[in-house]
C-alpha cells in the first residue's frame, strides 16, 4: 500500500509518501513540504498548494491520500488556512479517484508512539525510528505527513475489516423478513378505518 500523507497548511504543506504493509517494515518514498509565501494572495496561495500536491500525485501515484482532520484551535485565522490547505488536498486526490483519509492529530499521535498527547519531537523521533531514516524529517511538518501515511497504512485493515462487516450487517439485515423498516405513507391513516 502506498500512502500520501498530508499536513495541511498555507504557509507550509508537509508531504510524505510511505510504502508497507501493517506488521511489516515500511519505507519512505519521499518527504517535503509544499510552501506559499505569506503575503501572497489567498488565491495564488491555494493554486500553489494544488499545483505542489499535483506534483506529488504524478510523481508517486499513491494508492490512498490521508489527511490531517482539520481540529479547532484557538487561532480561528490559522484554522482557516489549515482548512483550505486540507480541502485541496481533498479535492486533488478525489478529482483523480484516489481514496481520502482523515485522521485526527491525536489518532496519529497514538499510533505512531503510542500516546495521543505526544509532541511533534516525539513523533518526529519515532517516525525517524519506524522508518530507519538518518534523522527526523524538518521541518515539522514533513515528519507530522510521514506519520499520518504511517498511521493510515496501520489503521486501515482493521477499518476496512469494520467496514465490511458493517456492510455485511446491513446486507444480512435487509434480507431477514421483519427487520427492513418500511417507511410509512405520509397518506397512511392513523389506526382509523373508512
Amino acid at each position: 500500500m502506498r500512502v500520501l500523507g498530508v499536513d495541511p497548511g498555507l504557509t507550509r504543506c508537509g508531504v510524505g509518501v510511505v510504502e508497507g504493509v501493517a506488521g511489516r517494515p515500511l519505507t519512505m518514498i519521499g518527504v517535503g513540504v509544499v510552501r506559499t509565501p505569506a503575503d501572497a494572495d489567498l488565491g495564488h496561495r491555494l493554486v500553489a498548494v494544488e499545483q505542489g500536491l499535483e506534483q506529488w500525485l504524478d510523481e508517486h501515484r499513491p494508492e490512498f491520500v490521508a489527511v490531517e482532520r482539520v481540529f479547532s484551535q484557538h487561532n480561528v485565522r490559522t484554522v482557516m488556512g489549515t482548512a483550505q490547505a486540507s480541502a485541496v488536498a481533498i479535492l486533488c486526490a478525489s478529482r483523480r479517484g484516489i481514496p481520502v483519509a482523515l485522521h485526527t492529530p491525536s489518532e496519529v499521535k497514538a499510533a505512531v508512539t503510542g500516546s495521543g498527547r505526544a509532541d511533534k519531537a516525539q513523533v518526529g523521533a519515532m517516525v525517524t525510528r519506524l522508518l530507519r531514516l538518518d534523522a527526523p524529517p524538518k521541518p515539522a511538518d514533513a515528519a507530522d505527513a510521514l506519520a499520518l501515511a504511517i498511521c493510515h497504512i496501520w489503521r486501515a485493515p482493521a477499518q476496512n475489516r469494520l467496514q465490511q462487516a458493517a456492510a455485511r450487517h446491513a446486507a444480512a439485515t435487509a434480507r431477514v423478513p421483519g427487520t427492513a423498516r418500511t417507511p410509512r405513507s405520509p397518506h397512511a391513516s392513523k389506526g382509523r378505518t373508512t
